[in-house]
C-alpha cells in the first residue's frame, strides 16, 4: 500500500489539480488585473509589437489583444505545457514499476494525450472556456518532453545501480 501511495497518489492528485483548474471559468483565472498592475506593459508593447501569429483561429499579437492579454496568452500556454510535463513524468514514474521502460514510456504518453483531450472536452462545459486541438497538441508536447526527461533520469539511476 505504501508503494502504491508513493507512486500513484501524486498522479491522482496532479490529475485532480488539472481537472480543478480546467473547471474554473476563464474570468476566475484572468491575470490581466495583476499583469496590468505589476508589469511595465509599455515596455512589453514596444519590445514585442512585431510578434503576430494565429493560434486556434485567433490572432495573437499586442495590436489585437493588448499587452496584458498578450502576456497572459503565453503564461496560459506555458501552464498547459508544464502541467502535462509533470503529469507525464509522474505517470512514467508510476507505470515503470510494472512495465519495461519502453512500454511504460508509450503507455504514459498515451494516457497523457488522452487526458489532455478529455480535459479540453471538459472545458467545453466550463463558462468562458473553449476546447482547442492546439492545446491538446501543446499538452502532448509538454508530456512528451516530461517523458523524455523521466526516461533519461531513470535510465541514469538504473545504470548507477
Amino acid at each position: 500500500m505504501k508503494k502504491w501511495m508513493a507512486y500513484w497518489l501524486p498522479v491522482i492528485v496532479w490529475a485532480g489539480v488539472i481537472f480543478y483548474s480546467s473547471s474554473q471559468p476563464y474570468k476566475k483565472q484572468d491575470l490581466k488585473p495583476t499583469l496590468t498592475e505589476y508589469l511595465p506593459l509599455h515596455m512589453i508593447d514596444s519590445a514585442f509589437s512585431w510578434v503576430k501569429f494565429d493560434y486556434a483561429g485567433d490572432e495573437v499579437s499586442i495590436q489585437h489583444l493588448g499587452a496584458a492579454d498578450f502576456v497572459q496568452f503565453f503564461i496560459r500556454k506555458f501552464a498547459h505545457f508544464s502541467v502535462y510535463f509533470i503529469l507525464a513524468f509522474l505517470l512514467y514514474r508510476a507505470i515503470r514499476q510494472y512495465l519495461r521502460e519502453g512500454a511504460a514510456f508509450i503507455l504514459s504518453l498515451l494516457i497523457t494525450v488522452l487526458y489532455a483531450a478529455s480535459d479540453e472536452f471538459h472545458q467545453h462545459f466550463t463558462g468562458g472556456r473553449s476546447p482547442h486541438v492546439e492545446d491538446v497538441i501543446l499538452d502532448s508536447v509538454g508530456g512528451l518532453i516530461g517523458l523524455i526527461l523521466a526516461f533519461f533520469i531513470y535510465k541514469k539511476i538504473k545504470l548507477k545501480k
